[in-house]
């Protein structure tokens, strides 16, 4: 007696949660909030099963009501929208192309943008090799003295700055002036180098990720100089294919969104 009670309670259990999904994905996709009976008549549910799921969604904050009384997602959503921030959407877009230049160079990838004046590293993929970069999430780095910067302000989005600049090494670029004639040719050549501008015998070089013409963010590798710094036109060439790859994927996926 107790096996069938059993697949019965179970079987009742999924048909109730596979209701409660349908209702939820309804209001989700709605355009507007949807009233009690229009979820009622499109599911076909029992009125008062169909008060008795809103309610629970209700309660665990996946659903709320208007001042009209009809469904909308609730307060769960809008914390995961409120966390799915645009650079949280650019870095899983990026993660791809990411992992595949890290695969064919084995440095550390990273991902930048444009943040109150500076390039805030938004992700980041890990060297394959033992004597690698290191990690620079939420590293201050002077915009200057990086490959991902020098791709930004090269294409405006980060102002130039003025006057004498950090010397962080013998190799740093010194004054606004010169880091303004080394723009001219990132913009020609689609790709920044640094060697040993940052840190002494650290290599970068970064190329600019564009969605609808604008440039929203730099792709870059780094790692020690002694392993790049003989190669930064093949480096910058492969690292210039792989941030227009991703540029392609952010412009197929606005389409697909649209």
């Amino acid at each position: 007696m107790s096996s069938p009670a059993t697949g019965s309670s179970g079987s009742t259990g999924t048909q109730s949660i596979d209701r409660a999904a349908d209702l939820l994905a309804r209001i989700v996709r709605a355009q507007t909030p949807m009233t009690f009976t229009e979820l009622a008549d499109a599911t076909g549910l029992a009125r008062s099963t169909t008060s008795r799921i809103l309610a629970a969604l209700e309660r665990a904050d996946l659903l709320t009501r208007d001042s009209a009384g009809a469904w909308a997602p609730g307060a769960l959503f809008e914390g995961y929208a409120v966390r799915r921030t645009a650079d949280d959407a650019l870095a899983e877009a990026a993660q791809a192309s990411m992992h595949a230049l890290g695969d064919l160079t084995g440095e550390t990838i990273n991902l930048g943008v444009a943040r109150g004046g500076t390039v805030v590293q938004i992700a980041q993929v890990d060297s394959t090799y033992y004597l690698g970069s290191r990690n620079w999430l939420d590293i201050d780095v002077p915009p200057h003295a990086s490959a991902l910067g020098k791709v930004l302000y090269a294409a405006r989005s980060l102002q130039l700055p003025q006057g004498d600049l950090e010397r962080l090494t013998p190799a740093t670029v010194a004054t606004s002036d010169a880091l303004g004639r080394q723009l001219v040719g990132i913009r020609d050549r689609g790709y920044a180098t640094t060697v040993d501008e940052l840190e002494v015998g650290l290599t970068g070089v970064a190329a600019p990720v564009t969605r609808d013409g604008v440039v929203v963010a730099a792709l870059g590798l780094s790692g020690p100089t002694s392993r790049l710094a003989d190669s930064l036109q093949a480096t910058g060439a492969v690292v210039a294919a792989h941030a227009r790859a991703l540029s392609t994927r952010l412009a197929h996926e606005k389409a697909g969104a649209a």
